[in-house]
């Protein structure tokens, strides 16, 4: 298994992580026997890098990779995160908190239903826009001093929040959507200001939520619960036009001998070395066509074709409802 390091002089992971959160929710229905399976074959191939949180399920993603990290706890970099707050009544609804007093609350739940006693990658998943920056990540010092954590890092943050952290605390990873068709840390100078500070950036949704593999031609292929039926890149024309992009990117993968998820990952992991994808999936096969993507070279040359095929913006239609995007780069 290739690596990379997480930030300066920070933990070194598996090149490719494993997104776990669409095993509980939002893409389906899941089958946990699978998913556990998943993640074992994925600690068998030497992916190290798990990422949950407690908002997916909502809980019951942290019980089951807890599950299934039960006996192998050492072989896995484990990441979670806390904020995002569901409504008990209406899991629909969300809010934010980045209070110290909830941040302490979450982390130990979060520890509970993981069955572990420290987590290694700790995220402040949203941004609250409430409480100032400094105080939250002040909280989740204290969860380092204790032992609790070991690194910290921030989930669609500005550039103006992470330094404003960065002088708190040492920040070692910022998540964010990145990928052919969301390019948006380098718009909003998030990646230039990582890469002032020596923080890596962990990209999720790296197969753009599973458009850029190919296998979606309608929205018809999603099963009645799956989010991206109200995903406003998967309605009407944007979906049109977005599968133009992707059908360009089917004939270069087929050109270059790989598939089109391969093509995708390889793209997001050459631009740079402090860059490390998180694809998710709850199947095995998957699994293994996505580590395929680690053989898969990308020239110069190839490079600039997908650039032209897929500039910054090409995309049709915002990555989230409204909703979700009022706490989007905060």
């Amino acid at each position: 298994m290739q690596t990379r390091t997480l930030g300066k002089n920070g933990p070194i992971v598996s090149a490719l992580g494993l997104g776990c959160m669409g095993m509980s929710e939002f893409y389906g229905q899941g089958d946990e026997a699978e998913s556990i399976a998943t993640i074992h074959h994925a600690l068998d191939r030497g992916v190290t890098l798990l990422d949950t949180a407690d908002v997916y399920g909502p809980f019951t993603n942290e019980q089951l990779v807890g599950k299934a990290i039960k006996s192998r706890r050492d072989q896995v970099f484990l990441a979670t995160k806390f904020g995002i707050v569901r409504d008990a009544a209406d899991p629909a609804k969300r809010s934010i908190s980045g209070r110290p007093e909830y941040v302490r609350a979450s982390c130990e739940d979060s520890l509970k239903r993981l069955g572990v006693d420290h987590i290694d990658l700790y995220y402040q998943h949203r941004v609250d826009p409430n409480v100032p920056i400094e105080e939250t990540v002040g909280a989740m010092a204290e969860l380092v001093k204790a032992g609790k954590v070991r690194y910290l890092g921030l989930s669609e943050a500005s550039a103006q929040s992470i330094e404003r952290a960065s002088q708190v605390h040492t920040i070692t990873a910022l998540q964010s959507e990145l990928s052919l068709w969301t390019r948006d840390p380098e718009e909003n100078g998030a990646l230039e200001t990582c890469r002032k500070l020596g923080i890596a950036l962990v990209a999720y949704s790296p197969l753009g939520r599973g458009f850029l593999t190919g296998a979606i031609t309608k929205p018809e292929d999603f099963e009645a619960d799956d989010f991206r039926r109200t995903n406003p890149r998967f309605q009407g024309e944007n979906f049109a036009r977005n599968l133009q992009l992707v059908q360009q990117v089917q004939a270069l993968a087929e050109e270059k001998g790989c598939t089109p998820a391969q093509l995708a990952l390889a793209w997001v992991m050459a631009q740079g070395q402090d860059i490390v994808p998180i694809p998710g999936t709850k199947r095995r096969s998957r699994l293994d066509e996505n580590l395929g993507a680690l053989d898969v070279r990308l020239s110069n040359n190839e490079l600039a074709t997908i650039e032209r095929i897929f500039p910054v913006s090409a995309v049709a239609g915002a990555r989230y409802a409204t909703a979700g995007m009022v706490h989007i780069n905060k």
